[in-house]
């Protein structure tokens, strides 16, 4: 874990930094923000960015995102100050600690960043078999394509994939392809020299040179554009890369994951992927299942990130109602992991109480979906060990009811003529229903 912060060095911020070591997180310093971004921007990693309220926190982390930076925020103030802690929540850190530091507390942010970029939380086998593959091939230096709908913990299989491989100890760097115009994907991979283009104010290293002995994920490679996939696969192929505006090739050594959610065999016959480069990538390829498909996976993963957001919002231990768990298996969850994820924090922090109901778990529309398939699957239940005889009385008495009594109407419906329908009311003794001809 490297950690990042951004504060004037007095006695509680380098406590708070002490903290951080003794949890295992490797920590630099700046005091300012302009020197943060210049440290990223220099290919100097981190994985959590602590930052002092007094600086400008909405400005950073817009800054952050407009260079591509995927770096979770932490606002931290040595003076109490609501608003501005309230400030840097809305403007997107994940959390906010007050000074003087509780080690508790910093333990238990560094403990959910990385649970949450390196645990692969599984217990269904459709799953299991493709966590298995992950092990057996993670240790060697094959590039690997991980393939699934969205949402499905493809990043969180490449983070896994180089924690268990003899890279661990090296950078993981992560570019999303898709996040990135397409006039700035070139520089973002490859970096760039000063004034290769308007706006190139200073030499900056790029995602290939910074992973230098560690792993590169490719997130949603199939969005790289057909021209810039012929420098990629010379980069790839011969381990040299050329900055834009550069005159010497680099060398780089690097373990490339790539993912998709694409059937890139098909945007090959299309034209629209290099079917060299696809051969390059796919040397494993690791082919993760919808959460849909795997439904024992829904609650192991749900209790998880129960237990993570009452963590890092100091909450008391939360479990589902019974209700909440059986609806929570039952939807389809078209956003899989990461739409679970979002439902359950959601769920944590609107729960009264330590029971999280189905309630607070979705939408009003969601939730009247989901008790229909309740419903259903309780009238399922309720059929079991009864005889035919008594299931055809109930279904031939309730839709007699449903047509108000009218026999031609319900007879049409059960699909049985109007004597059967008499004959059926005798055997069961019914003289409530009046007579009724349509």
């Amino acid at each position: 874990m490297r950690v990042m912060i951004i504060s004037a060095f007095d006695g509680q911020v380098s406590e708070a930094a002490r903290m951080a070591t003794q949890s295992g997180a490797k920590v630099t310093m700046t005091s300012s923000t302009k020197e943060a971004l210049e440290l990223l921007r220099k290919g100097q990693s981190a994985d959590l960015l602590f930052i002092d309220i007094i600086h400008d926190v909405d400005s950073v982390i817009k800054q952050l995102a407009s260079e591509h930076f995927n770096v979770p925020v932490v606002a931290c103030g040595i003076q109490a100050d609501p608003e501005k802690a309230a400030q840097a929540i809305r403007a997107g850190a994940i959390d906010y600690i007050p000074f003087p530091p509780q080690a508790e507390m910093i333990a238990a942010i560094l403990s959910a960043i990385t649970k949450t970029k390196d645990d692969m939380i599984s217990r269904d086998p459709a799953m299991m078999r493709w966590i298995e593959m992950a092990d057996k091939v993670a240790p060697s230096e094959a590039n690997i394509l991980i393939t699934g709908e969205s949402g499905t913990g493809k990043e969180v299989m490449a983070r896994y994939i180089h924690s268990k491989s003899n890279r661990s100890k090296k950078p993981f760097i992560s570019v999303n392809c898709a996040a990135i115009p397409e006039n700035l994907l070139e520089s973002e991979l490859f970096g760039h020299e000063k004034g290769a283009f308007t706006g190139a104010v200073a030499r900056r290293v790029g995602k290939f040179e910074e992973a230098n002995g560690g792993t590169l994920l490719l997130d949603e490679i199939s969005e790289i554009d057909v021209r810039l996939q012929a420098k990629l696969l010379r980069a790839i192929q011969e381990r040299v890369i050329d900055r834009v505006g550069g005159t010497s090739p680099v060398k780089v050594d690097i373990r490339i994951v790539a993912t998709s959610n694409r059937d890139l065999m098909v945007s090959c016959k299309k034209g629209e992927f290099r079917e060299d480069l696809y051969y390059r990538l796919n040397v494993i390829n690791l082919q993760l299942p919808a959460l849909r498909q795997r439904p024992k996976d829904v609650e192991a993963l749900a209790q998880f990130f129960i237990d993570k957001f009452s963590e890092l919002n100091g909450l008391s231990q939360k479990t589902l109602s019974s209700l909440a768990r059986q609806a929570l298996v039952n939807y389809a969850w078209p956003g899989n992991v990461r739409e679970l994820e979002n439902t359950l924090h959601r769920a944590v922090l609107l729960s009264s109480g330590t029971i999280i109901e189905a309630s607070d778990l979705f939408d009003e529309v969601t939730q009247e979906s989901l008790k229909v398939t309740v419903k259903s699957d309780v009238e399922k239940s309720l059929l079991i060990g009864r005889t035919v005889a008594s299931v055809e009385k109930d279904l031939i008495l309730n839709t007699l009811d449903h047509c108000s009594g009218n026999r031609t109407h319900a007879a049409n419906i059960l699909g049985i003529s109007i004597r059967t329908l008499r004959n059926k009311l005798k055997e069961y003794g019914d003289h409530s229903h009046e007579v009724m001809v349509g």
